[in-house]
């Protein structure tokens, strides 16, 4: 049986940017699947007492440099948003709207969202900034804004971000497989390791 990686999600992190860019193939060389749970990061926030490393200005730096050097090493754009923090409950209520109702598409909507917060730096707590991102994604603005509108996108929104912080989640983004869990984009490398072949992760013995 395949491993089963979640990935809780939100856009609004660029560590889930450059989470987001890395886990497909991570995920496909090693033969497991990738689940994507959005969640509302502002809830897990408020839920745990944590806040965004910007909150603290020498973390915020040092978080910046930080993210820059991944991005380098990914071989990914990742540009700093001047607007940041931006406003993601719309937002992520789209995400989890496409994904219940039209799944071939949520792909193209992350990349949509992500490319405009964290390649083209744009203001997306402006409603007209978003709606023109999703154009440019080959979106119906009116159909994503009703989609983010449904209880039951609402719902599942908000039961996927209650999940995330009765497990423990503090942040984004967070990786479990199993009951496993691991927090960042700067721990890919255990998520890696965690799914390889036992066969690979088994100790070698000297005949």
């Amino acid at each position: 049986m395949s491993q089963r990686v979640e990935f809780f999600f939100d856009v609004g992190s660029p560590a889930s940017y450059l989470a987001w860019t890395q886990l497909p193939s991570i995920c496909h060389q090693a033969g497991a699947e990738l689940v994507y749970r959005p969640m509302l990061l502002g809830g897990v926030f408020q839920a745990t007492g944590n806040a965004s490393p910007a909150a603290v200005p020498v973390k915020g730096v040092y978080t910046r440099r930080d993210l820059a050097r991944h991005a380098k090493r990914y071989g990914v754009t990742l540009n700093e948003n001047p607007f940041f923090p931006i406003i993601t409950l719309m937002l992520m209520r789209g995400a989890t709207g496409v994904q219940l109702h039209m799944p071939e598409r949520f792909q193209d909507y992350l990349r949509a969202i992500f490319k405009a917060l964290w390649v083209d730096a744009l203001d997306l707590n402006q409603p007209a900034l978003t709606a023109a991102a999703l154009r440019d994604g080959g979106f119906d603005v009116d159909e994503i804004l009703a989609l983010a509108n449904r209880p039951d996108v609402k719902a599942a929104l908000r039961t996927t971000t209650d999940e995330a912080i009765a497990r423990g989640v503090f942040g984004a983004p967070t990786m479990f497989i199993g009951d496993e869990m691991f927090f960042g984009q700067d721990r890919l490398d255990f998520v890696r390791e965690a799914i390889a072949d036992p066969a690979e992760r088994a100790p070698h013995t000297r005949n």
